[in-house]
C-alpha cells in the first residue's frame, strides 16, 4: 500500500508526464551564490530520461553545489530548476520521492547492521517494514552484499560500505538516480563492479546524473558529460563529440626532467600541446609526425595513445584532473 504522501507524490509526478515534459531535468540560467562567492554561474542544461549524465571539473568548479540543487538540498539563487517537471523550489519533497542519492560521504549508521541501515531509511519513504525486509535482501543481492547482511557497519570494506550506500539509494525505486563522486577512492575491481551496476540501472529505465574525477568512468557510463570550470559551463556533449571537437586523435604522452620540459615545449612550438609539470602532451592527426619529438629525447618515459576525454579536459580547464 502506498502511504498518502506517496501517493500525492506520484501524482504530481504523473501531471507533470502528462504535459509531456520532454526533460527530467532542465535548468535555465542557474545560479548559486553564497555571499560574494558564485559557485554556479548562470548554466543552461537539460537531461533526458533513461540516459546517463557527468559534470566533470576541478575541485572548486561547482559541480556538487549544482547537485545539490538537483536534489532540493540547496536552493537556487536564481535562474530556474525543474526536476520531474517540478519545480525544485515549489516542490521539493514532491521530487525528493523520485529521487535515489549518493552521496560523496559513506553517511552509514555505524549502530546499525548492514540490513538495518536499510530498513530503516526505507521509513523515508513510507514503506512498510515487511516490503523493506523484502527490499533489503532483494538489493544486497544486486549489490553482492548477501554474506554482510547482519554484519556491523565498521565490518564493512570501504567498497562494501559504497555499494551499500548504492543499495540504499535504491530502495525507493527512483526515476533519478544522482551520484556524487560514486567511485573515489576504491580499488579498480570494485569501481568495475560498480559501473557494471550503474550501465545495468541504466537498461531499466533509471535516468543516472554523476560527478566524477575519473575521466574513464565519464567515457564508460556518460552519453553525455558537462565540463565545468570556476561555477561556469565550459563545454558539454557526447564524450565522443567532446574529444573530436576540441583535440587532434593522436597523443604522445612524454615525461621528462623540469628542465627538459620546458626545452621541448620550446623546441616544437608548431605542434600542439599542453603541460604538466614533468609530463608533456603532444597532439597530432597523425602518430608519424611525433618521430622528431621520441628522437630527441630518447631515454624519456613514452606513451602514443588515441586522445581522450582527459585531453579535452586538461585543455578546456588548464589543469590536470586530480
Amino acid at each position: 500500500m502506498i502511504s498518502a504522501r506517496s501517493a500525492r507524490t506520484h501524482d504530481s509526478i504523473a501531471s507533470s508526464d502528462k504535459r509531456h515534459i520532454d526533460m527530467i531535468v532542465e535548468a535555465r540560467s542557474l545560479t548559486k551564490r553564497y555571499g560574494d562567492l558564485t559557485a554556479v554561474d548562470a548554466i543552461d542544461f537539460g537531461f533526458e530520461a533513461g540516459r546517463c549524465y557527468g559534470f566533470v571539473g576541478p575541485n572548486g568548479a561547482g559541480k556538487t553545489t549544482t547537485m545539490k540543487m538537483v536534489y532540493c538540498i540547496a536552493r537556487p539563487t536564481a535562474g530556474t530548476l525543474k526536476v520531474f517537471g517540478l519545480d525544485v523550489c515549489e516542490q521539493p519533497r514532491e521530487i525528493k520521492a523520485g529521487l535515489g542519492v549518493v552521496p560523496q560521504e559513506n553517511n552509514l549508521d555505524p549502530d546499525l547492521s548492514t540490513c538495518q541501515n536499510l530498513i530503516v531509511y526505507a521509513r523515508y519513504f513510507g514503506i512498510r517494514h515487511e516490503d523493506a525486509a523484502g527490499k533489503c535482501d532483494e538489493l544486497l543481492g544486486f549489490m553482492h552484499l548477501m554474506e554482510k547482511a547482519r554484519a556491523p557497519i565498521a565490518a564493512l570494506s570501504g567498497g562494501m560500505k559504497r555499494r551499500l550506500v548504492l543499495a540504499r539509494a535504491l530502495l525507493n525505486d527512483p526515476r533519478l538516480l544522482i551520484l556524487d563522486e560514486p567511485t573515489t577512492g576504491l580499488d579498480p575491481q570494485v569501481r568495475h563492479l560498480i559501473w557494471d551496476k550503474l550501465l545495468e540501472l541504466k537498461e531499466r529505465g533509471i535516468t543516472l546524473l554523476l560527478t566524477t574525477h575519473y575521466m574513464e568512468e565519464a567515457q564508460k557510463l556518460c552519453d553525455e558529460v558537462l565540463i565545468m570550470n570556476e561555477g561556469r559551463k565550459v563545454d558539454g556533449g557526447s564524450p565522443g563529440s567532446l574529444i573530436r571537437k576540441n583535440v587532434p586523435a593522436q597523443v604522445l604522452e612524454l615525461r621528462v626532467d623540469l628542465a627538459a620540459a620546458g626545452e621541448a615545449v620550446a623546441r616544437f612550438p608548431g605542434m600542439e600541446h599542453q603541460r604538466s609539470g614533468q609530463n608533456l602532451y603532444f597532439y597530432s592527426r597523425d602518430a608519424a609526425e611525433f618521430d622528431e619529438i621520441i628522437s630527441a629525447y630518447p631515454g624519456a618515459e613514452r606513451l602514443i595513445r588515441p586522445a581522450s576525454l582527459e585531453d579535452v579536459f586538461l585543455k578546456l580547464t588548464g589543469m590536470e584532473i586530480r
